[in-house]
């Protein structure tokens, strides 16, 4: 109980932020991969190496989806709330 009285709730206005940067975050990374997806096949002969860095990118951009994935579900679970708070 001790824990839970220091306990601080973020604000709607916090969360809309977090929100807000997490989008931006998400939205920079895929367009990083997708860079990266150009550059990396650039002056490359072997096709092995293609293939590993084609691999490893497809690795990280499957990462990444999945992560937006849990985010928009955290966040739709929020959005639920608000939506139920406002119909009580």
């Amino acid at each position: 109980s001790h824990i839970m009285s220091e306990y601080v709730r973020m604000t709607d206005t916090e969360r809309d932020q977090i929100d807000q940067d997490a989008q931006v975050f998400m939205r920079t990374c895929a367009d990083a991969i997708h860079q990266l997806r150009i550059e990396a096949h650039k002056g490359v002969q072997s096709a092995q190496v293609k293939e590993h860095r084609t691999a490893v990118l497809d690795f990280i951009e499957d990462y990444l989806k999945r992560v937006c994935k849990l985010y928009s579900e955290q966040r739709a679970i929020r959005v639920k709330r608000v939506i139920d708070k406002k119909r009580l």
